[in-house]
This record gives structure tokens, C-alpha cells and sequence, in this order.
């Protein structure tokens, strides 16, 4: 969730002309921070989680699902449970940096659509693997609490997106008329996002700046009695409500795709989310590095999306269904036209993979940049005069290069240091996979990660295994000194290879192939790698240190180089001392993801996919109606009460009982 000021906003026009304005106090913002914090230094790691929910209620009579749009009625009824109050908690407890000390009401925040909840615990585990133990636990506890605080129809489901949003049966409840003035959208209307006034500023903005609407196309997926070729039935080419509905008579709707037009289609999108706080500057920048190459495999690992619109799609995931629904970049941006009004091109929307690396890593080659990458050098140039180092001062002076799409009038008046409002309109609007966050004024948090790329899983066991394992892995690379570097184009690549249909067994990925800290591998029968006092300039040539591998081949392991990502966790816990307890528990956890890798164990997709094309229902033709729909939503939410302890999910779960 973004920074949700308040204020009178700009419409586009007016906001354009105050984007320099903006940019250049949000880079003396950033060089305040830097110079109160950049020394500053925490005693270990803390760390949050983020689940968000969609809220789904039911009509059991007539066999239907809906989104429900009672996001607000639910958090004033959290906001006034006094019993929540009582137990503590509140949306800044994971920045105070406080230590966990008994049982903390967890927060409930709002999101985009006014049919999602996210959640965070009430306050940050910390860095003792015993508080590992209580992930999944709180987990369950948060979905209680939530469905305690709605009506007896509805349910909190952790699925990614809504199976049938924008389909031509209205999916949401209550209903609102379409094509709104700030998403102009012919599928959802405006009421579907939430009120604050960023959000369809935000909205609308995007739309202003990009000059036509948001133009999402996913491939559609091709069954035996698809109608093909495929021209999405949903698309009304008739409208002449906006300008913008043109679009669809020029291309927009592009033939065998799914077509959305609008935010809320990437925005009302559900994930899990890891945020760490690093002992200091260094150890962040070091985490933010190597957490990068991983990124593209936790996306494929936690594969959960493969319906829109109520049609089958032929990808896997989200992710770059919402890049497109935010991309605001103008026709000569995205290389259409030739530059006349905009200062360059960009190869990527402000919601999209990595491009910088940013640790000062004697293993840190040129060879690993991008070699495309766009910077705004006089903002690079007076980071560099402030002090900031190079890697640094080019991390952010490429974010900047954005437009601030969502100003405040009222922030425009004066600049103030112990601020960091400007800063945060630029960082918090540049969605990358992971996010270095410096530490904000007034408190004590320090240098923190954002780990972005992952899939919201349907039962609470996956998403506390996912998130343990993210904590796990984080722990290895720091003590072992583990080096995943690989050249930033292999990432990029390996993004949009996770979007593939089952990309988790069918794919190979660019991945490093020696992560140990210098050239020799561990000795037999030691759990450690060798290790020198200063790790050797590299030589050799850049194209031998990484090779396509499969998902189990990162995760598990090759006989013949690549040790695995968990192995490499298990050495970890064999080098510390662990009681017998959170052994087992971890194990429960890595042997999910392990079989997950293998294929033993399917991803959701997977799941889901199966699930439809078995149902009565389907007719082979990549239609998800509204009676699939329904007997989905709710084998999902059985599933996330019985954990496949009834057989239900037992391909995705194994054995739970």
C-alpha cells in the first residue's frame, strides 16, 4: 500500500508542471535521510509480513460469488473491537523496530479495491528462529479476526485475483453504473476502488499522463472448443462515453487475449510481501542484491494466477498484469513516437523487475548492470555532491526519473527535511520487485528490504512456509556470504519466463552456478564453504559464472554444481543450534517448497486449472462461468479451513492429516 496523504490532489495537467518541483525536494529529502542515517545501526533483524485478502460473500441459493465492497464498514468494525484494542498494535509497530512481547493484535489495513484487506502482525518477529514458529499460527489468527468482524456470507480468500472481475455478469456487490471519469473503464466501475482520494487520483492520473487508457492483454488459453481465432466477447466496441474508448477500435483489444482496461485489474490483486529490517545500510544494500536473482524463482514457485475476466489465461501469474495497469509511460516513452515532449524512453513500467544493483561488493561486476538503464544525471549528480556514493546515488536517480502521479497542493508550499513526503511520492510509486526503503524521519527503524514478487497462496500453511523460507534464505546468504550475482538482463528475463503456463517444472531459469564466497566449494563433510579473507577480483569471463537451470535444480539442487537454495537453508540450521521443535517445523516448511520445486506437489495454478477443466460445467472452451466460479471460491475456502486435512487440495498440500 502506498502513502496515503491527505490533501487537495492535482489534476494531471496541473501536477505535470510541479513534477520538477516535486522530484527536486524529494532528492533533498533523500539527502537529509542520508546524512542522518546512513550510520546507523540496529542489534539484529526484524521482519513483517503482508497478506492481503479478497472479501468474498455468497448467494448460496441462486450459486453465486461476488466481491464485496464493504472494506470500510469491516475496518471501522476492527478499528472499534475494544478487545483488539486492548491487546495493542497499530499500523506503525513494525516501524518502531519494537520487539515481540506476548500475543499483539495484528493490523488490518485498507488496499486498492474496496474488496481487499491486508494485514501485518501487531508487531515485527525478530531474528530468533523460535518466533518462526508462531508465523502460521498468527496467520490463522488474522483470518479469524477478519472473518469474525464481517457478515455471516462473506469470507476473507487469499486468492490473487477474482476469477471473474470485469466479466459481463457484474461480479461485485453492491453495483455501481460502469465507465466512471476516472478509470473510464468499460468492465468496473470507479466505485470499485477505494474512496481516499489518492487512489482514484492515482487512477485517473495514469490515465491523464499516458494520454488513453491502460491496455492490459493477457494470452488466452487455447482448450479444445476455444473459439479461435479469440476476440474477447466482453469488449464493447460501440462505446463513445470518453475519448478513451476509442482505444478498443484501434487495437487496444489485441485478437487471442484477454482485454482490461483498467488500474484496478492490476491494483486489486492480492500477494505476500517480506519486509526486513537490516542491522545497517550495508547489510540492506547486501540483502537487496541477492534476494534480486531469487525473485524471478519465488514468482514461479508461488504460481497462483491463471484466470481473468472469467476466461482462462495461458500464463501463471500476476506480475505483469499489473505493470500494465499502471504503466503511465507517454507514446514516446515506450519507443511509438519519436522523443519530442518526453526527456527519454524507458524500457520498463514503473511496476516491473529490478534494474540497479546496489551493494559495494568487490564481486559487483560492470558486466552485471544494465546496460539500458535511464538516469536523470543531474539528480544522480547532487546525490553524488551530497555525498551518496555512486551505486546509490544511481539506484535512486533512476526511480526519479519517474513523474510524481499523485500531488497535494497543500505539500507544495513549503520544503521541509524532517519530511520525507516528496521522496516517498517518487519511491512509493515505483513498484519494483524489491524495495530499499531508507529509514524514515522521527523514529527508530532502520535500513529495511521489501521482497514484492511473490504470489498470495490460498492456505495460511503455504503463505507461513514461503515467508519462513524467504527469512531462512536471508539468513544463509549473510552467514555463509552466499554471491547470487548474475547480470541484470538474465533477471529481467527471468521475470517474464515465470509468467509461462506451469513455468515451474517447464522453464529453465539464468541462475548463478557457484554462489560460495570464492572459488572452492565446501569440503566433504563440512557444512560450510571455504572461505578467504578478501573474495578475489573476478576474471573469468561473466557468461561462465551462470547457466539456465530448472526451478528443483535452484531450489534442490544439481549432482554435478549448484548446491540448491535449501540445502544451502539446511546447512544454515545444522550450523546453529535449533531445538528439535522448530527443526521439524522448518522441515514441514522446506519439504513443501521442496516438492513444490519437484512437481510431487502442484501450484495453485495448477491447482485451479484442474479444478475447472474437471468441473461438470466446463465445456473446454476457456469460459470460467459463474457456476464454476462459485464451486471454486468455495472449495478455496474450504481448503483454507481444513488445510487438505479432508483430501481437498491434497495435490497441492500433500498430506496434511
Amino acid at each position: 500500500m502506498g502513502l496515503l496523504a491527505l490533501g487537495t490532489p492535482l489534476a494531471w495537467p496541473e501536477a505535470q508542471k510541479v513534477a520538477g518541483q516535486v522530484r527536486e525536494w524529494g532528492i533533498e529529502q533523500l539527502l537529509a535521510t542520508w546524512r542522518r542515517t546512513k550510520g546507523k545501526e540496529r542489534d539484529a533483524l526484524l521482519w513483517g509480513d503482508e497478506i492481503e485478502y479478497l472479501v468474498v460473500t455468497y448467494d448460496d441459493d441462486k450459486r453465486q460469488v461476488r466481491l464485496s465492497l464493504r472494506q470500510a464498514d469491516i475496518l471501522e468494525a476492527l478499528a472499534s473491537d475494544e478487545k483488539l484494542l486492548a491487546q495493542g498494535g497499530g499500523v506503525d509497530e513494525i516501524q518502531r523496530g519494537s520487539v515481540r512481547s506476548g500475543k499483539t493484535a495484528p493490523v488490518f489495513h485498507p488496499e486498492f479495491g474496496r474488496f481487499m484487506l491486508e494485514t501485518t502482525p501487531g508487531r515485527p518477529w525478530g531474528i530468533d528462529l523460535k518466533d518462526l514458529l508462531d508465523v502460521e499460527p498468527d496467520m490463522k489468527w488474522r483470518r479469524t479476526i477478519a472473518k469474525e468482524h464481517m457478515e455471516a456470507s462473506e469470507f476473507p480468500i487469499t486468492l490473487t485475483t477474482f476469477p471473474r472481475l470485469g466479466a459481463k455478469e457484474r461480479s461485485i456487490t453492491p453495483e455501481y453504473p460502469l465507465n466512471g471519469d476516472k478509470l473510464r473503464s468499460q468492465f468496473l466501475p470507479d466505485e470499485i476502488a477505494n474512496p481516499h482520494i489518492r487512489f482514484p487520483t492515482l487512477a485517473a492520473n495514469i490515465r491523464a499522463r499516458r494520454g488513453r487508457k491502460v491496455e492490459i492483454n493477457v494470452p488466452v488459453y487455447k482448450d479444445e472448443k476455444t473459439t479461435w481465432p479469440f476476440n474477447d466477447p466482453t469488449v464493447d466496441y460501440d462505446l463513445h462515453t470518453w475519448p478513451e474508448d476509442d482505444d478498443v477500435r484501434n487495437g487496444a483489444a489485441k485478437e487471442n487475449h484477454i482485454y482490461m482496461d483498467a488500474m484496478a485489474f492490476g491494483m486489486g490483486s492480492c500477494c505476500l510481501q517480506i519486509t526486513f529490517q537490516a542491522k545497517n545500510i550495508d547489510e540492506g544494500r547486501k540483502m537487496y542484491d541477492q534476494l534480486s536473482p531469487i525473485g524471478p524463482i519465488l514468482l514461479a514457485l508461488t504460481a497462483a494466477t491463471p484466470i481473468y475476466k472469467g476466461f482462462l489465461a495461458d500464463t501463471d501469474v500476476r506480475w505483469n498484469q499489473i505493470s500494465r495497469a499502471v504503466d503511465d509511460r507517454t507514446p514516446e516513452e515506450l519507443g511509438e513516437k519519436p522523443l519530442r515532449n518526453s526527456r527519454w524512453q524507458i524500457p520498463k513500467s514503473r511496476y516491473a523487475s529490478n534494474s540497479t544493483y546496489i551493494a559495494q561488493d568487490p564481486r559487483l561486476r560492470k558486466e552485471y548492470f544494465d546496460p539500458n538503464l535511464v538516469v536523470d544525471q543531474d539528480l544522480k549528480r547532487k546525490l553524488v555532491d551530497g555525498g551518496m556514493d555512486d551505486l546509490l546515488a544511481t539506484h535512486f536517480a533512476h526511480l526519479f526519473i519517474r513523474d510524481p502521479i499523485v500531488v497535494f497542493n497543500e505539500d507544495l508550499k513549503e520544503l521541509d527535511l524532517n519530511k520525507v513526503d516528496h521522496f516517498e511520492n517518487l519511491q512509493s510509486t515505483n513498484w519494483q520487485h524489491m524495495r530499499f526503503k531508507p529509514p524514515p524521519p522521527g523514529n527508530d527503524i532502520g535500513w529495511r528490504v521489501e521482497v514484492r514478487p511473490m504470489e498470495i497462496q490460498i492456505t495460511d500453511f503455504e503463505n507461513a512456509a514461503f515467508s519462513v523460507f524467504v527469512v531462512l534464505i536471508t539468513r544463509a546468504i549473510l552467514s555463509f556470504d552466499l554471491n547470487f550475482y548474475i547480470p541484470i538482463e538474465k533477471t529481467t528475463e527471468n521475470m517474464e519466463t515465470a509468467h509461462a503456463r506451469n513455468a515451474v517444472l517447464e522453464k529453465k531459469f539464468w541462475f548463478r552456478k557457484n554462489p560460495f564466497p570464492a572459488t572452492r566449494q565446501p569440503r566433504s563433510g563440512t557444512s560450510t564453504p571455504t572461505q578467504f579473507s578478501r573474495p578475489p577480483s573476478p576474471t573469468s569471463p561473466v557468461e561462465d559464472e551462470y547457466e539456465l537451470m530448472t526451478v528443483n535444480g535452484v531450489m534442490n539442487g544439481k549432482a554435478d554444481g549448484f548446491p540448491g537454495l535449501i540445502p544451502l537453508v539446511e546447512r544454515y540450521l545444522s550450523s546453529i543450534n535449533v531445538d528439535v521443535e522448530i527443526r521439524c517445523e522448518m522441515a514441514k516448511y522446506l519439504k513443501l517448497i521442496r516438492q513444490r520445486a519437484t512437481g510431487e506437489l502442484w501450484t495453485a495454478a495448477k491447482w485451479i486449472r484442474h479444478f475447472v477443466a474437471e468441473h461438470k460445467e466446463y465445456q473446454k472452451d476457456s469460459v470460467v462461468g459463474e457456476g464454476i466460479t462459485y464451486d471454486l471460491v468455495k472449495a478455496v475456502e474450504q481448503m483454507t479451513v481444513n488445510e487438505g486435512k479432508d483430501g481437498l487440495g491434497v495435490e497441492m498440500l500433500g498430506d496434511r492429516k
